[in-house]
Protein backbone atom coordinates (compact mmCIF):
# COMPACT_ATOMS: atom_id res chain seq x y z
CA UNK A 1 0.00 0.00 0.00
CA UNK A 2 2.86 2.35 1.15
CA UNK A 3 4.70 1.01 -2.05
CA UNK A 4 1.19 2.29 -4.26
CA UNK A 5 1.23 5.73 -2.63
CA UNK A 6 4.70 6.71 -3.48
CA UNK A 7 3.96 5.29 -6.70
CA UNK A 8 0.81 7.86 -7.16
CA UNK A 9 2.68 10.72 -5.04
CA UNK A 10 5.84 10.41 -7.75
CA UNK A 11 3.35 10.15 -11.01
CA UNK A 12 1.61 13.23 -9.74
CA UNK A 13 4.86 15.33 -9.14
CA UNK A 14 5.84 14.21 -12.27
CA UNK A 15 3.15 15.39 -14.25
CA UNK A 16 2.93 18.63 -12.56
CA UNK A 17 6.48 19.62 -13.51
CA UNK A 18 5.78 18.44 -17.22
CA UNK A 19 2.71 20.95 -16.83
CA UNK A 20 4.91 23.74 -15.88
CA UNK A 21 7.41 23.35 -18.74
CA UNK A 22 4.29 23.41 -21.32
CA UNK A 23 1.99 25.58 -21.69
CA UNK A 24 -1.23 26.19 -24.35
CA UNK A 25 -2.31 30.12 -24.40
CA UNK A 26 -5.18 31.98 -25.80
CA UNK A 27 -5.24 35.06 -27.19
CA UNK A 28 -6.74 37.15 -29.68
CA UNK A 29 -8.07 41.22 -30.72
CA UNK A 30 -11.05 42.21 -31.24
CA UNK A 31 -11.02 45.01 -33.77
CA UNK A 32 -13.84 47.36 -34.51
CA UNK A 33 -14.85 51.03 -36.07
CA UNK A 34 -17.24 53.22 -37.82
CA UNK A 35 -16.30 54.74 -41.02
CA UNK A 36 -16.25 56.65 -44.09
CA UNK A 37 -14.98 56.73 -47.15
CA UNK A 38 -15.10 58.96 -50.06
CA UNK A 39 -15.04 58.36 -54.23
CA UNK A 40 -16.18 54.85 -53.51
CA UNK A 41 -16.51 52.75 -56.62
CA UNK A 42 -20.08 51.27 -57.14
CA UNK A 43 -18.62 48.14 -58.38
CA UNK A 44 -15.59 45.58 -57.96
CA UNK A 45 -13.35 46.38 -60.50
CA UNK A 46 -12.53 42.72 -62.40
CA UNK A 47 -11.13 42.00 -66.11
CA UNK A 48 -14.71 41.23 -67.01
CA UNK A 49 -15.83 45.05 -66.73
CA UNK A 50 -12.49 46.58 -67.34
CA UNK A 51 -11.30 47.44 -64.54
CA UNK A 52 -14.37 50.01 -64.04
CA UNK A 53 -15.03 50.97 -60.10
CA UNK A 54 -18.34 52.69 -61.32
CA UNK A 55 -19.33 55.82 -59.89
CA UNK A 56 -17.43 57.16 -57.00
CA UNK A 57 -20.09 58.11 -53.62
CA UNK A 58 -19.65 58.43 -50.05
CA UNK A 59 -19.71 55.49 -48.08
CA UNK A 60 -20.85 54.80 -44.18
CA UNK A 61 -20.12 51.56 -42.83
CA UNK A 62 -18.51 49.55 -39.89
CA UNK A 63 -15.29 47.90 -40.40
CA UNK A 64 -13.03 44.77 -38.81
CA UNK A 65 -9.54 46.18 -37.87
CA UNK A 66 -8.92 49.15 -38.22
CA UNK A 67 -5.05 49.03 -36.47
CA UNK A 68 -5.31 45.32 -36.27
CA UNK A 69 -7.37 42.44 -38.27
CA UNK A 70 -9.57 40.98 -35.50
CA UNK A 71 -8.50 37.31 -34.74
CA UNK A 72 -8.46 34.24 -32.21
CA UNK A 73 -5.29 32.10 -31.81
CA UNK A 74 -3.37 29.45 -29.89
CA UNK A 75 -0.03 29.46 -28.98
CA UNK A 76 2.03 26.64 -27.62
CA UNK A 77 5.67 25.51 -26.46
CA UNK A 78 7.07 22.45 -24.65
CA UNK A 79 10.31 22.38 -22.99
CA UNK A 80 12.04 19.79 -24.49
CA UNK A 81 15.12 20.30 -22.37
CA UNK A 82 18.73 21.46 -23.29
CA UNK A 83 17.44 24.42 -24.12
CA UNK A 84 15.34 22.99 -26.82
CA UNK A 85 11.95 24.08 -27.16
CA UNK A 86 8.77 22.19 -29.54
CA UNK A 87 6.38 25.76 -30.64
CA UNK A 88 3.17 25.86 -33.12
CA UNK A 89 0.59 28.69 -33.72
CA UNK A 90 -2.83 28.42 -35.28
CA UNK A 91 -4.52 31.75 -35.91
CA UNK A 92 -7.48 32.78 -37.35
CA UNK A 93 -8.92 35.74 -38.99
CA UNK A 94 -12.18 36.88 -38.54
CA UNK A 95 -14.38 39.59 -39.42
CA UNK A 96 -16.08 41.37 -36.41
CA UNK A 97 -18.64 43.02 -38.49
CA UNK A 98 -20.46 39.60 -39.33
CA UNK A 99 -18.49 36.71 -37.61
CA UNK A 100 -16.82 35.68 -41.12
CA UNK A 101 -13.71 33.94 -41.52
CA UNK A 102 -11.45 36.11 -43.26
CA UNK A 103 -7.73 35.25 -45.60
CA UNK A 104 -10.34 33.32 -48.03
CA UNK A 105 -12.38 31.78 -45.89
CA UNK A 106 -9.24 29.62 -44.14
CA UNK A 107 -9.90 28.83 -40.47
CA UNK A 108 -6.44 29.41 -39.76
CA UNK A 109 -5.11 32.00 -42.55
CA UNK A 110 -3.05 34.52 -40.85
CA UNK A 111 -0.64 31.13 -39.38
CA UNK A 112 -0.15 28.08 -38.60
CA UNK A 113 2.94 26.11 -38.38
CA UNK A 114 4.74 24.07 -36.27
CA UNK A 115 8.37 24.03 -35.23
CA UNK A 116 11.75 23.69 -33.34
CA UNK A 117 13.33 26.46 -30.97
CA UNK A 118 17.10 26.31 -29.66
CA UNK A 119 18.73 28.44 -27.39
CA UNK A 120 21.89 28.18 -29.56
CA UNK A 121 20.55 27.78 -33.00
CA UNK A 122 17.50 29.37 -33.25
CA UNK A 123 13.95 28.75 -34.60
CA UNK A 124 13.09 26.20 -37.20
CA UNK A 125 8.98 26.16 -37.96
CA UNK A 126 7.11 25.17 -41.36
CA UNK A 127 3.73 26.28 -42.38
CA UNK A 128 1.78 28.82 -42.98
CA UNK A 129 4.10 32.06 -42.15
CA UNK A 130 4.90 35.62 -42.38
CA UNK A 131 8.01 36.15 -45.42
CA UNK A 132 11.24 37.80 -44.06
CA UNK A 133 10.35 40.44 -45.92
CA UNK A 134 7.13 40.99 -44.02
CA UNK A 135 9.22 40.08 -40.81
CA UNK A 136 11.76 42.52 -40.95
CA UNK A 137 9.98 45.49 -42.24
CA UNK A 138 7.22 45.15 -39.36
CA UNK A 139 9.65 47.60 -36.96
CA UNK A 140 10.13 50.03 -39.35
CA UNK A 141 6.59 50.84 -40.62
CA UNK A 142 5.06 53.67 -38.35
CA UNK A 143 1.73 52.46 -38.15
CA UNK A 144 2.85 48.96 -37.52
CA UNK A 145 1.52 47.87 -40.46
CA UNK A 146 -1.99 49.12 -39.50
CA UNK A 147 -4.84 47.36 -41.25
CA UNK A 148 -7.18 49.56 -42.49
CA UNK A 149 -5.01 52.47 -44.07
CA UNK A 150 -1.39 51.25 -44.97
CA UNK A 151 -0.67 50.11 -48.68
CA UNK A 152 0.90 46.66 -47.17
CA UNK A 153 0.56 44.93 -50.12
CA UNK A 154 1.60 47.25 -52.87
CA UNK A 155 5.04 47.18 -50.05
CA UNK A 156 5.60 43.60 -49.70
CA UNK A 157 3.13 42.07 -52.19
CA UNK A 158 0.68 39.43 -52.29
CA UNK A 159 2.28 36.85 -51.06
CA UNK A 160 3.43 38.59 -47.65
CA UNK A 161 1.52 35.40 -46.18
CA UNK A 162 3.17 32.26 -47.95
CA UNK A 163 1.53 28.84 -47.24
CA UNK A 164 4.22 25.44 -47.29
CA UNK A 165 7.07 27.57 -45.89
CA UNK A 166 10.04 26.69 -43.74
CA UNK A 167 11.59 29.35 -42.50
CA UNK A 168 14.27 30.18 -39.92
CA UNK A 169 14.87 32.89 -37.42
CA UNK A 170 18.05 33.30 -35.21
CA UNK A 171 19.19 36.42 -32.73
CA UNK A 172 22.93 36.70 -32.05
CA UNK A 173 23.05 40.00 -29.78
CA UNK A 174 21.73 42.70 -31.75
CA UNK A 175 21.17 41.18 -34.96
CA UNK A 176 18.12 39.29 -36.09
CA UNK A 177 18.68 36.78 -39.17
CA UNK A 178 15.53 35.05 -40.79
CA UNK A 179 15.16 33.01 -44.41
CA UNK A 180 12.35 31.30 -45.80
CA UNK A 181 11.53 28.79 -48.54
CA UNK A 182 7.83 28.49 -49.72
CA UNK A 183 6.90 25.29 -51.67
CA UNK A 184 4.03 26.62 -53.22
CA UNK A 185 2.31 29.21 -52.42
CA UNK A 186 -1.78 29.45 -52.85
CA UNK A 187 -2.05 33.13 -53.79
CA UNK A 188 -1.55 32.89 -57.49
CA UNK A 189 -2.09 28.84 -57.77
CA UNK A 190 -1.30 25.72 -55.84
CA UNK A 191 1.99 24.99 -55.94
CA UNK A 192 3.51 21.89 -55.04
CA UNK A 193 2.95 20.57 -58.80
CA UNK A 194 4.68 16.89 -59.81
CA UNK A 195 7.22 18.10 -62.50
CA UNK A 196 6.84 22.10 -62.18
CA UNK A 197 9.09 22.92 -59.39
CA UNK A 198 9.09 26.16 -59.54
CA UNK A 199 5.92 26.71 -59.99
CA UNK A 200 4.32 29.17 -57.10
CA UNK A 201 7.51 29.03 -54.98
CA UNK A 202 8.71 31.96 -53.20
CA UNK A 203 12.01 32.59 -50.84
CA UNK A 204 13.09 35.54 -48.58
CA UNK A 205 16.40 36.26 -46.57
CA UNK A 206 17.59 39.29 -44.32
CA UNK A 207 18.78 40.98 -41.30
CA UNK A 208 17.99 43.59 -39.20
CA UNK A 209 20.49 45.14 -36.48
CA UNK A 210 18.79 47.43 -32.86
CA UNK A 211 21.24 48.61 -30.57
CA UNK A 212 20.24 51.70 -28.32
CA UNK A 213 17.83 53.84 -30.43
CA UNK A 214 18.99 53.12 -33.82
CA UNK A 215 17.69 50.17 -36.17
CA UNK A 216 18.34 48.96 -39.44
CA UNK A 217 17.66 46.03 -41.51
CA UNK A 218 17.63 45.00 -45.11
CA UNK A 219 15.60 42.28 -46.92
CA UNK A 220 14.67 40.51 -50.07
CA UNK A 221 12.20 38.46 -51.14
CA UNK A 222 11.44 36.51 -54.60
CA UNK A 223 7.87 35.05 -55.59
CA UNK A 224 7.67 32.90 -58.71
CA UNK A 225 3.62 32.75 -59.67
CA UNK A 226 1.24 30.97 -61.41
CA UNK A 227 0.29 33.17 -64.61
CA UNK A 228 -1.38 30.93 -66.98
CA UNK A 229 -3.54 27.81 -67.28
CA UNK A 230 -0.56 26.08 -68.50
CA UNK A 231 1.86 26.78 -65.37
CA UNK A 232 3.64 29.74 -66.69
CA UNK A 233 5.08 31.25 -64.04
CA UNK A 234 6.33 34.89 -63.53
CA UNK A 235 9.20 36.24 -61.36
CA UNK A 236 8.03 39.03 -58.78
CA UNK A 237 11.38 40.08 -56.73
CA UNK A 238 11.44 43.20 -54.14
CA UNK A 239 14.66 44.60 -51.78
CA UNK A 240 14.13 46.52 -49.25
CA UNK A 241 16.02 48.70 -46.44
CA UNK A 242 14.88 50.40 -43.65
CA UNK A 243 15.90 52.44 -40.99
CA UNK A 244 14.58 53.81 -37.29
CA UNK A 245 15.53 56.27 -34.72
CA UNK A 246 14.14 56.94 -31.56
CA UNK A 247 14.76 59.84 -29.14
CA UNK A 248 12.57 61.18 -26.05
CA UNK A 249 9.36 60.18 -26.24
CA UNK A 250 9.32 60.24 -30.47
CA UNK A 251 10.57 57.35 -33.36
CA UNK A 252 11.06 58.08 -36.53
CA UNK A 253 11.16 55.69 -39.26
CA UNK A 254 11.49 55.10 -42.73
CA UNK A 255 12.69 53.25 -46.02
CA UNK A 256 13.04 52.26 -49.83
CA UNK A 257 11.79 49.30 -51.67
CA UNK A 258 12.30 48.21 -55.23
CA UNK A 259 10.26 46.26 -56.73
CA UNK A 260 10.44 44.55 -60.57
CA UNK A 261 8.12 41.50 -61.57
CA UNK A 262 8.90 40.11 -64.88
CA UNK A 263 6.03 37.46 -67.00
CA UNK A 264 7.55 34.01 -68.17
CA UNK A 265 8.92 35.43 -70.89
CA UNK A 266 10.84 38.00 -69.18
CA UNK A 267 8.56 41.35 -70.16
CA UNK A 268 8.48 43.56 -67.53
CA UNK A 269 4.63 44.09 -65.99
CA UNK A 270 5.87 45.94 -63.02
CA UNK A 271 9.17 48.39 -61.88
CA UNK A 272 8.09 50.39 -59.37
CA UNK A 273 10.01 52.63 -56.11
CA UNK A 274 8.26 52.05 -53.33
CA UNK A 275 8.97 54.78 -50.31
CA UNK A 276 7.84 55.27 -46.95
CA UNK A 277 9.02 57.97 -44.16
CA UNK A 278 6.72 58.75 -40.53
CA UNK A 279 7.60 59.28 -36.96
CA UNK A 280 5.24 58.06 -33.38
CA UNK A 281 5.69 60.18 -30.86
CA UNK A 282 3.93 59.53 -27.27
CA UNK A 283 1.97 62.74 -26.19
CA UNK A 284 0.72 61.10 -22.82
CA UNK A 285 1.27 57.86 -21.35
CA UNK A 286 -1.82 56.94 -22.98
CA UNK A 287 -1.80 58.47 -25.82
CA UNK A 288 0.47 57.79 -28.99
CA UNK A 289 0.20 60.12 -32.38
CA UNK A 290 1.79 58.41 -35.75
CA UNK A 291 2.17 60.24 -38.99
CA UNK A 292 2.97 58.01 -42.29
CA UNK A 293 3.68 59.40 -45.63
CA UNK A 294 3.98 56.65 -48.68
CA UNK A 295 4.81 57.34 -52.32
CA UNK A 296 4.99 54.49 -55.18
CA UNK A 297 7.33 55.76 -58.02
CA UNK A 298 5.99 53.81 -61.23
CA UNK A 299 8.54 53.45 -63.64
CA UNK A 300 7.14 50.93 -66.00
CA UNK A 301 3.89 49.55 -66.10
CA UNK A 302 3.59 47.60 -69.30
CA UNK A 303 2.37 50.01 -71.88
CA UNK A 304 -0.10 51.84 -69.31
CA UNK A 305 0.56 55.31 -67.79
CA UNK A 306 0.13 55.29 -64.66
CA UNK A 307 0.37 58.39 -62.49
CA UNK A 308 2.12 57.76 -59.32
CA UNK A 309 0.56 57.06 -56.17
CA UNK A 310 0.87 59.18 -52.66
CA UNK A 311 -0.84 58.67 -49.07
CA UNK A 312 -0.46 60.58 -46.14
CA UNK A 313 -2.32 58.91 -42.72
CA UNK A 314 -3.12 60.29 -39.40
CA UNK A 315 -3.37 57.38 -36.00
CA UNK A 316 -4.39 58.77 -32.59
CA UNK A 317 -4.52 55.88 -30.09
CA UNK A 318 -5.52 56.17 -26.74
CA UNK A 319 -5.30 53.12 -23.93
CA UNK A 320 -7.75 52.65 -21.53
CA UNK A 321 -6.30 49.98 -19.88
CA UNK A 322 -3.23 48.03 -20.79
CA UNK A 323 -5.80 45.42 -23.23
CA UNK A 324 -8.41 47.87 -24.36
CA UNK A 325 -7.36 51.27 -26.60
CA UNK A 326 -9.87 53.96 -28.63
CA UNK A 327 -8.56 55.38 -32.05
CA UNK A 328 -8.83 57.65 -34.66
CA UNK A 329 -7.39 56.58 -37.71
CA UNK A 330 -7.22 58.34 -40.87
CA UNK A 331 -5.79 59.00 -44.52
CA UNK A 332 -5.94 60.66 -47.56
CA UNK A 333 -4.67 59.28 -51.07
CA UNK A 334 -4.09 60.89 -54.38
CA UNK A 335 -4.16 59.29 -57.70
CA UNK A 336 -5.16 56.13 -56.19
CA UNK A 337 -7.61 54.19 -53.69
CA UNK A 338 -6.61 54.14 -50.37
CA UNK A 339 -3.70 51.64 -49.93
CA UNK A 340 -2.80 52.40 -53.07
CA UNK A 341 -5.97 50.33 -54.55
CA UNK A 342 -5.31 51.13 -58.89
CA UNK A 343 -6.11 48.20 -61.57
CA UNK A 344 -2.36 48.59 -62.10
CA UNK A 345 -0.73 48.06 -58.42
CA UNK A 346 -3.18 46.46 -56.24
CA UNK A 347 -6.87 45.50 -55.43
CA UNK A 348 -6.37 43.80 -52.61
CA UNK A 349 -7.78 46.40 -49.87
CA UNK A 350 -11.14 47.09 -51.81
CA UNK A 351 -10.80 50.50 -51.67
CA UNK A 352 -12.36 51.46 -55.20
CA UNK A 353 -12.00 54.95 -56.76
CA UNK A 354 -14.28 55.79 -58.58
CA UNK A 355 -14.71 56.67 -62.18
CA UNK A 356 -13.01 59.66 -63.07
CA UNK A 357 -11.91 60.69 -59.72
CA UNK A 358 -8.38 60.88 -58.47
CA UNK A 359 -8.80 61.27 -54.43
CA UNK A 360 -9.97 59.46 -51.73
CA UNK A 361 -10.41 60.05 -47.92
CA UNK A 362 -10.85 57.74 -45.25
CA UNK A 363 -11.42 58.14 -41.65
CA UNK A 364 -12.58 55.84 -38.63
CA UNK A 365 -12.92 55.61 -35.47
CA UNK A 366 -13.04 52.67 -33.19
CA UNK A 367 -11.95 50.49 -30.45
CA UNK A 368 -9.60 47.72 -29.84
CA UNK A 369 -9.66 44.96 -27.24
CA UNK A 370 -6.69 42.52 -26.73
CA UNK A 371 -7.55 38.79 -24.90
Amino acid sequence: MKKSLLALAALGAFASAAQAQSSVTLYGVADMNLEYVSHMGSQTPTIANGFNAGQGNNLYRMSSGGLSGSRWGLRGVEDLGSGMKALFVLESGFGLDNGSLQQGGRMFGRQAYVGLESAQAGRFTFGRQYTTLFDLLANFSPSGYATQYEPVVAQLGLNFRSDNTAKYTGVFGPVTAIAHWSFGNGVAGNGEVPGQFRRDTGYGAGAAYAAGPFGVTVAYDQYNPTLSAAGDTGTFKKAAVAGSYAFGAAKIMGGYRWGQSKAQNGTALLRDNYYWIGANYQVLPALGLTLQYTYDDVIKLNNVNVTNPWQIGFIADYNLSKRTDVYLTTAFSKNAGLNFDTSAISFANGYFLGTGKNTMIGAAVGIRHKF
